[in-house]
Formats: C-alpha cells, structure tokens, sequence
C-alpha cells in the first residue's frame, strides 16, 4: 500500500482506481473458489487477529487519542475503542461466520421455456463491494467477513478517527486470504485519511458493483447524491422495541434491557420503547427498574410518566431522536396496528422488534 502521508489529492485518485482494480482482479478468483477455502480464509483471518491482538490494542489506542483530541463524543469514542473482548467477538463473529451455509451456487429457482430452454436463477457473488463507515473498527472484520463468504471482494474505508485499528484488522483479513491460497486483494484498505477517498470511490462503476455506506446523515446524504454507483443505505438507527400484551414480562424485561444498554451507540440499540396500554400498569415499573438500574434516564408520554414518577416528559423530537446514550422514550400503545404506525411515523426501519 501507498504511504499514507504521501498521498495527493490526484494521487489519491489514481491510488483509489489501482486500489479497485486489484479488487476487481481478485473478485473474479474468489468468485471461482469453493466454499471450504472461503471458510478457511475466515478461520485463519481470525486465528491471525487472536494473534495480532495486542497489536490491535496498540494500534486503537492511537485512534482513541486521535478521537479525543477531535472531541468525538463519549458514544462515538465507545464504537471506537477496541477492548480484549471486543477484539474477541471479532474474531468469533469471522468464526461464526465460516460455520453458515455457502450462500453461492443456491438454485433459487428453475423451470423449462416451450421451446425446451431450461433456465436457473442462481446465487453469484456481486463482484466487487464498496463499504464505507465511521468509527467503529470493528466493522472492518465484520463486513470484511461477511463479502468474502459470499465470494465478494470489498474495498473498506472506515472513517479517519479508527485509521489505524481498521488498517491493522485489514491486514489480518489478507493474511488469512493468503494462508487459504486466495488473493490478498480481495480484501483493500485506502492507505489515507482524505476524504477524497471516498469521492473516488463513488466515481468507479465500471469497477465496483455496489456502495454500502454506514454512518451518520451526513454521509449517507452525501453518498446517495453523489454516488454513480448503485447504492444500499439506510439513515439513522431509530430503533422501538413493542411489548405486546401477551409478552412474557420476565422476557420483556430482559430483552428490553440488552436492547438498550448492550451497547448505547450504535445505531441498533432501542432508543423507543412501546408498550400496550393494557399491561403498562403491571410491567413498565418493572423495566423502567432495570434501565434505571443500569444508569438509563426514561422519557415517557402522560400515560408512563402517571404509571411511575421517575420518568421524565418526553418532547415530540423525543420520538424521532438517535441517543446513543443512556436515554430511551417510553410511549403507551393501544395494539399492535398503533405500534406499527408509530414505528411507521417516527423510527429510521432499521432494528424494530415486538415481544410476544
């Protein structure tokens, strides 16, 4: 890879096009491997990040001084950090991954034309998959991951505050590329920082097939606009969890609880819970017992705020509002066709769920 410091403008430009290009190339030999050295190119990618784990740690913390001396807000500086066990979950989630089915060479369907043609819809690889995000490293193994069991290769370009932790995960994803005979290319980290990385890719269709951008607005505005590729976005993770009346209340209380405080800023954390009007009375005291508990302020319309006093109005932005922090709305509900308009009117349809 280019020095990160030596790039140019024009010279990013035509290190992006190299970049795609390598890509593309090994796009087509990872197209024509089988699944067992897919899955063996995953396996050994997450053996190398146990083994590069102390030089991940190494690396972030580079990131987390970057991030705090931006200013980067205490959820942004959490999707950033890379602790051990994060670290490990990377490597498991690669693992986990080799054990799905091959997604490719699925027969989705088939059938005979009258003139004797048989014809097959059939699983195939994308090509060459463009994914560009802010923050959390981690995405880098995880998406990573996820294109090459699908046969795809992906060009990853995370976002300047978690530079060094991706590009060292990077390299561990080519590594275990290379252990399983594969190309290495399959796999591409810009070696910069500029922003024009991201304008060079969104300028390549005849060399990458698809952009996946995740992030805030401002990015995902910015890719739908300028993007001459086909993109696959979505905006905020404005994300409501509905107890339904006949919920189990232990499992409500427990699924609500992880939803929220799991991990805070991330974009598939609760940030609405609705609960039917019918059993609000017996079971939000208990959930909103457990969220304060665990450090979580609880906004609510009239109908919570008379069930218990510890939360607080809720404003009508409330509803349509991305936390990530330790806040959640709470909104009284009458059935299902109510909560699903809610979600309807005010969530991003990104993470939705109903306890039944």
């Amino acid at each position: 890879m280019a020095n990160v410091t030596a790039l140019k403008t024009g010279d990013i430009a035509a290190e992006m096009r190299r970049i795609a290009e390598d890509a593309r190339e090994a796009a087509q030999a990872l197209a024509q491997s089988d699944g067992a050295t897919r899955n063996a190119a995953l396996k050994a990618a997450a053996a190398e990040i146990r083994a590069q784990a102390a030089r991940i740690e190494e690396e972030n913390a580079k990131d987390m001084a970057f991030g705090k001396e931006k200013g980067l807000p205490a959820a942004l500086m959490d999707r950033l950090l890379l602790t051990p066990d994060r670290i490990e979950a990377m490597a498991a989630g690669l693992e986990a991954v080799a054990t799905l089915p091959d997604p490719l060479g699925t027969v989705l369907a088939e059938w005979d034309r009258p003139n004797g043609l048989h014809i097959s819809r059939v699983r195939v690889p994308l090509g060459v998959i463009g994914i560009i995000y802010e923050s959390r490293p981690n995405v880098t193994a995880d998406a990573g991951g996820l294109c090459l069991k699908a046969g795809n290769a992906a060009i990853l370009r995370g976002g300047s505050e978690s530079f060094h932790s991706s590009t060292t995960i990077a390299e561990c994803l080519r590594a275990g590329l290379t252990g399983a005979g594969l190309p290495a290319g399959a796999i591409q980290m810009p070696p910069t920082r500029d922003r024009a990385a991201v304008g060079a890719m969104l300028t390549m269709p005849d060399l990458i097939d698809v952009i996946v951008p995740r992030g805030g607005r401002s990015l995902i505005e910015r890719v739908m606009e300028e993007s001459r590729v086909p993109v696959l976005a979505h905006l905020e993770g404005v994300c409501s969890v509905y107890v339904h009346e006949a919920a189990d209340p232990e499992m409500a209380r427990h699924i609500t609880l992880n939803a929220k405080m799991r991990r805070t800023g991330i974009c598939g954390a609760a940030e609405n819970l609705l609960i039917d009007r019918a059993i609000a009375a017996a079971q939000l005291t208990g959930i909103v017992d457990d969220l304060a508990e665990a450090g979580c302020e609880v906004r609510g319309d009239e109908g919570a705020q008379a069930i218990d006093p510890r939360i607080v109005p809720a404003s009508k932005e409330d509803w349509s509002t991305e936390y990530l922090e330790a806040i959640i709305a709470v909104k009284l509900v009458d059935g299902v066709e109510d909560a699903v308009d809610f979600i309807n009117r005010h969530g991003s349809h990104h993470t939705d769920s109903i306890i039944t």
